[in-house]
């Protein structure tokens, strides 16, 4: 027997029926375009009375909350635009029942990052739920590693050849392509997580951040995913700098000749809790120190404290790094700490000045001691000892 014929009020119920499905996906239209300065207007109101020592100008009103200018933001957007509009939105509706606009999306990303407040707390200054946070952060997060990478890079010869210039105009230093330092990000594990692979030397949770910095303290190469507990010697040693580093793949331009005749290979520099190698200078330890080693040491500080205030200002900046973080996943933790990274470089590359209380008052890692690292190569010992000579007949 053939199929049933379907009658026509069966036919008009199915008509209607899939016209509604056909036209689910644009119920909720994203805010107009003259729109998108509303979020902006709504959000000040609501949080420039809020007791926080904000300026009163709306423009650097804008940089406190966000990190950046309006310029800036701008840009961002439309590295991330592409993205947050294909995706799905997942429910991603504001009070009024419409779809966020880019703008706003990045926004509340960028002040999550920025604050480091929790999901409720931003949530609720932009009118959106602790879920909503949640997804709009995410999605930014992995929108801004494929979209951004390009601003976290290592620099090609002609570019490295201005930041070694840099560095010995400034410090004295020369073939000097950069500072290494490193910081713990502090977390807290559910119970079923903890573990002494992930506790540190100070009895934290914390995930390692490595990173060398140029002359202007843009971060050039990152390292993170690594457990707190292990030294900053072996960290170094675990990343994939180091390999390259060795096989001479990394750090092998043109080798420079003093007045005095010693070469100099290109280098960075870094403190104690670093090895001495011949492409890794560290200063001088002990006491009894010569004349010599205490000059070098003072020009080879300035150098290294590059990187550490380069830490400082981004943890400052996104103070999501800085505090606590409540359960995170570790396996996206390395991407919040990559975005964060990319961002401090986006600041950097579009020429905004950060609020002076931004960066952290004190050093990135309070709390931790200064770790030593006794290791030191023939070829770093060498290397040290001309530099140190060097900067003492330039006196």
């Amino acid at each position: 027997m053939g199929p049933l014929k379907k009658s026509k009020k069966m036919k008009k119920k199915k008509k209607r029926m899939d016209s509604k499905k056909k036209g689910s996906k644009s119920i909720l239209p994203l805010e107009p375009k003259s729109m998108d300065s509303d979020w902006w207007n709504s959000f000040w109101l609501k949080n420039s009375n809020s007791g926080l020592e904000i300026p009163d100008d709306e423009v650097e009103g804008f940089k406190y909350f966000f990190r950046v200018s309006r310029k800036t933001f701008d840009y961002i957007c439309s590295l991330v635009r592409q993205d947050l509009v294909s995706r799905p939105p997942s429910g991603l509706i504001n009070i009024e029942g419409r779809l966020l606009s880019v703008e706003k999306q990045v926004a509340i990303a960028l002040r999550r990052l920025a604050s480091g407040e929790s999901q409720v707390s931003v949530g609720w200054s932009f009118g959106v739920g602790q879920s909503t946070v949640s997804q709009v952060t995410w999605r930014f997060i992995e929108s801004m590693e494929e979209r951004a990478k390009h601003h976290l890079k290592w620099p090609d010869a002609n570019r490295m050849e201005e930041i070694k210039a840099k560095f010995e105009t400034t410090f004295g230093l020369p073939n000097c392509c950069g500072a290494i330092d490193a910081t713990h990000v502090i977390m807290t594990l559910p119970a079923v997580e903890t573990s002494d692979d992930w506790c540190d030397q100070e009895s934290n949770y914390s995930m390692f951040l490595q990173g060398i910095v140029d002359d202007e303290m843009r971060f050039l190469d990152i390292v993170t995913g690594w457990p707190g507990s292990m030294t900053v010697s072996r960290l170094l040693k675990c990343s994939g700098f180091y390999k390259l580093c060795e096989s001479r793949e990394r750090l092998n331009g043109h080798v420079k000749v003093l007045p005095e005749g010693a070469d100099i290979r290109e280098f960075i520099v870094g403190n104690i809790a670093y090895p001495l190698l011949s492409w890794l200078i560290t200063p001088y330890d002990g006491h009894g120190l010569s004349p010599s080693m205490v000059g070098f040491n003072a020009k080879h500080k300035g150098a290294r404290l590059l990187a550490e205030r380069a830490l400082s200002q981004l943890k400052g900046s996104w103070r999501i790094l800085h505090k606590v973080m409540w359960r995170p996943d570790k396996r996206k933790l390395p991407s919040i700490i990559l975005v964060c990274c990319l961002l401090h470089n986006i600041i950097i590359d579009g020429g905004d000045t950060l609020h002076a209380g931004v960066p952290l008052p004190h050093h990135h890692d309070a709390g931790y001691e200064e770790q030593s690292c006794q290791q030191a190569d023939s070829e770093g010992l060498t290397m040290r000892e001309n530099l140190s000579k060097h900067l003492k007949r330039r006196e």
